[in-house]
C-alpha cells in the first residue's frame, strides 16, 4: 500500500481505520498510521497509549517502553499504561524494573496484597 493511504483523511477517520487494522492484528500497519497521528496530536494519551499497545504486539518492545514512558510521565495515574510497561519490561528481562509499574498498576486499580496481616 501506498503510505499516502495512511496518511488520508481525518485525524477522527485515521484514528478508526488505526483501530480497525489493530482489531484485524495487523500491529505494524496500525503503528505506521498511529505514529501519524501522534506526531499531530502528542498531547493526546489514547492514541500514543494504542500506539504502545501495536509495538507491544509486534514486538517492537523499545519502542513500546518509549511511548509508554511518554504516557506515564504525562499521566502517572494512567494504570493501564503501568500495566503495560510493567509487561514490556518483563518482556525485556528487566523483572525488578517491571515489578515497580506493576505494583502501581495493581494498586491503581484497587488490588492490593492480600498477605500478612491487616496493617492498622
Amino acid at each position: 500500500m501506498e503510505s499516502a493511504y495512511y496518511e488520508f483523511g481525518t485525524a477522527a477517520e485515521r484514528w478508526d481505520r488505526a483501530q480497525l487494522f489493530f482489531d484485524a492484528k495487523e500491529y505494524v500497519t496500525a503503528a505506521r498510521i498511529l505514529g501519524g497521528l501522534v506526531d499531530e496530536v502528542p498531547e493526546q494519551v489514547a492514541p500514543r497509549l494504542l500506539l504502545a499497545r501495536a509495538y507491544y504486539h509486534s514486538a517492537r518492545l523499545a519502542k513500546a517502553e518509549a511511548e509508554l514512558r511518554i504516557v506515564v510521565e504525562r499521566d502517572p495515574v494512567e494504570q493501564y499504561a503501568r500495566l503495560m510497561l510493567g509487561r514490556t519490561l518483563e518482556r525485556r528481562g528487566r523483572a525488578a524494573e517491571a515489578a515497580t509499574h506493576l505494583r502501581m498498576a495493581a494498586a491503581l486499580s484497587g488490588e492490593f496484597p492480600t498477605t500478612g496481616p491487616p496493617q492498622a
